[in-house]
């Protein structure tokens, strides 16, 4: 067994009973914004929709039982509450911050499934103590310009914002996302640079970092 090939698997896409199709469709379509991808039978009996990249498919009265709960994963979930809830969405639940590092809302539909609609959020505790101090740079004009408007919508200072990005251009990403801008060469270098001076933190750190109160 352990010299078989790998086992190759795309996706995985939960089946959902439904009473009523027409009715989940409707659900879904109107007051959830998923796109109707197909249906099967006549009357349709079998079916799916997707929001984004996430398909679910619909069975009438089989596969399956009522209550089932699923988990999806959204960019911005407080835009996301807010289109859902003027098109008449049961919201049972959020939006509400767990310590797991996302904020969430829950959402039940008429077969009684509820979806965990979920945002990755930097985890902000313990808080870690740390000095800033000043360093004077040159900046492009417009880009600085950009710099400023985008630590405002983040609720951060540019200092912040730079942190985190600076921070962030230290780890590779295996899997997706944005790439360093750094050699494995450098990224090798920036280890070592991390020892010497002490930084002993993860890359998500900066989310923790609060000022040290002056002792005088």
């Amino acid at each position: 067994m352990s010299n078989a090939a790998k086992i190759s698997a795309e996706c995985l896409t939960p089946i959902l009973y439904v009473r009523d199709f027409a009715e989940a469709m409707n659900y879904y379509t109107k007051k959830l914004l998923f796109d109707r991808l197909w249906e099967w039978g006549n009357p349709p009996d079998f079916g799916a929709v997707r929001l984004d990249k996430v398909e679910i498919f619909f069975c009438l009265g089989g596969q399956g039982h009522p209550g089932t709960w699923l988990s999806i994963f959204v960019d911005d979930v407080d835009d996301y509450l807010e289109r859902i809830t003027r098109l008449g969405a049961e919201v049972i639940q959020g939006p509400t911050d767990y310590p797991w590092g996302c904020r969430e809302v829950h959402v039940r539909d008429p077969n009684q499934h509820v979806i965990r609609f979920s945002q990755g959020i930097p985890m902000r505790e313990p808080k870690m103590e740390i000095e800033r101090v000043p360093f004077e740079t040159r900046i492009e004009k417009r880009l600085a310009a950009l710099m400023g408007d985008l630590a405002r919508h983040k609720n951060m200072t540019v200092g912040e914002m730079l942190e985190e990005t600076f921070l962030h251009t230290f780890e590779k990403v295996p899997r997706g996302g944005v790439a360093s801008p750094h050699t494995e060469k450098t990224l090798a270098y920036i280890q070592e640079l991390k020892g010497k001076h002490g930084i002993d933190y993860d890359t998500h750190a900066s989310y923790r970092f609060v000022e040290k109160t002056s002792t005088g």
